[in-house]
């Protein structure tokens, strides 16, 4: 509990000139405390991967426990968003569940195999990373530095739950191209508004009934976005251009360039239609660094699965759910760059996550400690896969 709450009181959003430097300086700083060898790994001037591990014999299954350090910003919050206060049996706070109690469960995971004088057969990895909120620098920063373990999991908040599947993630901007006239006068002119309510209406009739057919079982259905709209200058111009921003999420079977080419070919047929229809179709500036965002999967035969699996059944006394049509995360980048086989399981209800009082519940952070350490003893130390 002390632990996420000193989490917590340091912030470490987009906004925070120094972004993730502070708090990836305490987990140092409390590894070393601990005994646990600790490493940063340096990504620009102020921000850092903070890398810790077990070492291990040797001589088997190493696994990769990751968690990102940054949390999105807490300007709509309706409680303080740094006091992590103790109520009503929960911690409040921004990072409570999204996911800074997660990677203190994990610390303390590895704080009580140290204390005990565990030594797996293979490395316990903590992989403390940043910019999961924005672009996944950090875990990007580990897909090309090569680090490797049998297996991963992904501290995301899952409630009791483990995912081990999840859609793609890709943002788009459509350029919709007007001229610009007095509203006086507004058949001198080609209003970019009007155009882009054609563009959005034929994706919402064409598109639309598509997508919500195309289903996978660990992933739900391929879904899409309008997130936001802007154009025009003023009420008496003539719109001469708007920006649609589009957020999509897709499963195994489509691609970048598959979906892309879908809004492309909407844009084109409106052309063919209408001479004065004009726009153009983009990604997002800044969405991404150099890899893509592709949809995670795990194949349920993966021992890690059975692992994690049972570990939760064990704490919580009953079979766990798989959860499905999960937001993507960081483990998406370790099983396709990487070939990691992960799963995502953490404390917390991700319904919670970016809330104006975000909290995790106290016995989520005790019962997650003891689900990690299970899952560690299970899948790292000899004779413990469960078949």
């Amino acid at each position: 509990m002390n632990l996420t709450q000193q989490l917590v009181r340091i912030p470490s959003h987009k906004n925070v000139p120094t972004r993730e430097k502070e708090v990836a300086e305490f987990i140092y700083n409390f590894c070393e405390d601990h005994g646990i060898e600790v490493e940063f790994q340096h990504i620009t001037e102020d921000r850092k991967n903070v890398i810790a591990y077990i070492r291990g014999k040797g001589t088997g299954n190493s696994l990769m426990l990751n968690g990102h350090i940054d949390t999105v910003t807490a300007d709509n919050m309706k409680i303080p968003p740094l006091a992590a206060e103790v109520r009503d049996g929960y911690i409040w706070g921004r990072g409570t569940v999204d996911m800074k109690g997660a990677v203190a469960c994990i610390l303390m995971t590895m704080v009580a195999i140290k204390r005990a004088g565990i030594v797996p057969d293979g490395d316990i990895i903590f992989t403390g990373v940043i910019g999961e909120e924005g672009k996944s620098e950090g875990t990007e920063h580990i897909v090309k530095s090569g680090l490797k373990a049998t297996a991963a999991i992904v501290a995301e908040p899952s409630n009791y739950k483990y995912a081990v599947g999840h859609r793609g993630l890709e943002w788009f901007d459509v350029f919709v191209k007007g001229k610009g006239a007095h509203s006086g006068r507004p058949e001198r002119g080609i209003n970019a508004i009007d155009k882009a309510m054609t563009f959005i209406h034929r994706v919402k009739e064409e598109l639309y009934p598509k997508l919500k057919e195309r289903q996978n079982e660990f992933m739900g259905e391929s879904v899409m976005n309008f997130g936001t709209i802007e154009g025009g200058t003023e009420q008496s111009t003539v719109a001469d251009c708007v920006l649609i921003r589009i957020d999509r999420r897709y499963i195994l079977g489509e691609t970048v360039e598959s979906v892309m080419q879908e809004y492309q070919e909407i844009i084109d047929v409106l052309k063919e239609e209408d001479p004065e229809f004009d726009a153009e179709i983009r990604r997002t500036p800044d969405s991404v660094l150099d890899l893509n965002h592709p949809p995670m999967i795990t194949s349920m035969n993966e021992p890690i699965v059975n692992v994690v699996r049972k570990s939760i059944k064990e704490v919580i006394k009953k079979e766990p759910q798989i959860k499905t049509g999960y937001g993507w995360t960081d483990a998406a980048l370790l099983t396709n760059y990487l070939e990691i086989p992960a799963v995502v399981v953490g404390p917390g209800d991700i319904s919670e996550a970016h809330t104006q009082d975000e909290k995790i519940h106290i016995n989520d952070l005790v019962n997650n400690v003891e689900i990690y350490a299970r899952i560690i003893d299970k899948f790292c130390i000899e004779d413990r896969i469960i078949e």
